[in-house]
């Protein structure tokens, strides 16, 4: 089975749908016209498709979208340029396989090309994500600040050079 990135399309709506709410646990929600607003203001918006199946996807944005997230909205205010991820999903059939890993090297030559000098994201640590953690480590992620979130979350707001 090979795995190949791609730009989503509009027919991918339905499995990014799915594959959100599969994970909602650990991401906001996300219904139709949720989605299309963001895939509107997103810079980069990608899927990874296996044997013709969307398994995963990832949205970021660049610095001046519309876009309501206060974490987010932490980054538009502290850098002038970045590329924020705001959501990646694998499938939990899909999981353990690196292709969270697949779309963050795509990600970042993305990056790269745009000559963009960070790529930002946060993760929570009050409830604590040790696997998000770790993972973003592993792509070189240091901490820049933490926030308070309704509800008595607390994230990392992380960044890292492409």
């Amino acid at each position: 089975m090979t795995a190949r990135v791609r730009d989503i399309v509009d027919a991918d709506a339905p499995a990014i749908l799915a594959l959100n709410l599969e994970s909602e646990a650990v991401l906001s929600p996300m219904d139709a016209a949720r989605y299309a607003h963001l895939r509107s203001q997103a810079a980069y918006a990608r899927v990874i498709e296996e044997d013709g199946a969307v398994v995963a996807f990832l949205l970021a944005f660049r610095e001046g979208a519309d876009y309501d997230s206060v974490n987010y909205r932490w980054f538009d205010a502290a850098y002038d340029a970045f590329l924020y991820v705001d959501r990646v999903v694998v499938a939990r059939s899909h999981q353990g396989r690196r292709l969270g890993a697949l779309l963050y090297d795509d990600l970042f030559a993305f990056a790269r090309a745009a000559r963009l000098p960070r790529v930002t994201c946060e993760f929570d640590i009050e409830p604590p994500n040790e696997a998000s953690r770790r993972f973003h480590a592993r792509h070189g992620f240091a901490e820049v600040g933490t926030q308070a979130l309704p509800g008595g979350k607390r994230v990392s707001l992380q960044a890292a050079v492409p």
